[in-house]
């Protein structure tokens, strides 16, 4: 089967293209809105409010992505927090994983531990994989894979887990945030050795799928 889907990701900071009185019509058409981390609530609130399609997300590690203060506060309304979830849509199945690998205390720190679990989640869709070549399609995470995409330095490595979900499911995209892009597109991309297309984004892409 093939498909053809319009992806708009978001990742580590508010664009003021899409924070626009004129989004999402500057943008042209897309099928879905992905987060991936670092992103403030109200924003993807905001993104919500002005598109017809589902608007995914995962958390980063900044703690960003509540609407509110204190114990009132509250996950952005109109968006699906991904993390540790599947989510069907057109055919194709997405799964989240927020979060980075532990490198200090606070919000969406994460044991290598609690992200191999997370990555082990979906294991029960091995047979998917072997049926028709990928467990899941769309891995949509904060933190990278370990690779060209993964930061020098410890706070941006990559976690081994999501290349252990590699190896077991196959993602055809893998999309991330997280890592600084500096003076570069809003994008950068390579295909492993296995064939999953990784995606690392900043501010805001477009992709097809």
């Amino acid at each position: 089967m093939e498909w053809s889907l319009r992806l708009l990701v978001l990742a580590d900071q508010a664009h003021p293209h899409v924070h626009s009185p004129r989004f999402p019509e500057n943008l042209g058409p897309f099928d879905l809105v992905l987060g991936a981390g670092d992103l403030p609530g109200e924003y993807l609130e905001y993104v919500a409010s002005k598109v017809t399609v589902p608007v995914l997300y995962v958390p980063g590690n900044h703690g960003e992505e509540w609407v509110g203060e204190g114990p009132k506060r509250r996950r952005p309304g109109g968006a699906v927090n991904l993390h540790g979830r599947l989510f069907p849509y057109r055919g194709l199945l997405l799964y989240g994983v927020g979060g980075v690998p532990r490198y200090r205390e606070g919000e969406g720190q994460l044991s290598e531990g609690e992200l191999l679990a997370l990555a082990l989640k979906p294991l029960f869709l091995l047979p998917r994989r072997l049926l028709r070549g990928h467990g899941v399609d769309v891995l949509l995470t904060h933190a990278p894979p370990p690779g060209p995409t993964a930061g020098e330095g410890f706070p941006h490595r990559g976690s081994p887990a999501f290349l252990l979900l590699h190896r077991l499911l196959r993602p055809r995209l893998h999309v991330h945030g997280h890592t600084p892009l500096l003076g570069a597109p809003s994008f950068r991309r390579h295909r492993t050795p296995l064939g999953v297309e990784v995606v690392h984004v900043q501010g805001y892409a477009l992709l097809s799928l």
